[in-house]
């Protein structure tokens, strides 16, 4: 039986939602040159992505919001690695995330980019209602809790 309190993403739909997004920006007319993951929501996406528009510049730029289902810090912080500013200076960059729920995370990031020198646009699998960040591209758009196929299972552990 569906769980009709969250919005469920299969492998599948990952995989069809990911050359989808890649047409739209194809159909968009905007040439990314670099393609850059928040992390950890976005890897997968951007690399499916990057594959989609044959894209091998990639980065990640790792930040924190959520800490659990519904819970999150006060407001985003990056954490380390830090992304390197001079390979994305002066270039269309690509910034990929799972979803905009808030906005404020991809909000952050824009600004931090824009402020290295690139010219940003968002992608996402989703966008929920109220964010602070529109992204240029949306895959859909849900007001529920996403089950991602990567996060459905809690981490793995050694058999005792």
């Amino acid at each position: 039986m569906a769980d009709e309190s969250r919005e469920v993403l299969t492998w599948n739909d990952f995989g069809n939602a990911s050359r989808e997004l890649a047409l739209d920006v194809l159909k968009s007319g905007y040439e990314a040159e670099v393609v850059v993951a928040i992390a950890r929501g976005g890897l997968l996406l951007a690399g499916g992505i990057a594959y989609a528009l044959g894209l091998k510049n990639c980065g990640a730029v790792n930040a924190e919001f959520y800490t659990g289902v519904g819970t999150r810090l006060e407001t985003p912080v990056l954490i380390p690695p830090f992304l390197d500013a001079g390979s994305i200076d002066g270039k269309k960059v690509l910034l990929v995330d799972d979803v905009s729920d808030s906005g404020r995370t991809l909000a952050m990031v824009v600004t931090l980019l824009e402020g290295m020198g690139a010219e940003v646009r968002t992608v996402v699998l989703y966008t929920k209602p109220g964010t602070v960040h529109e992204p240029a591209y949306t895959w859909r758009r849900t007001p529920l809790w996403i089950t991602f196929p990567w996060s459905a299972e809690p981490p793995v552990t050694l058999p005792a």
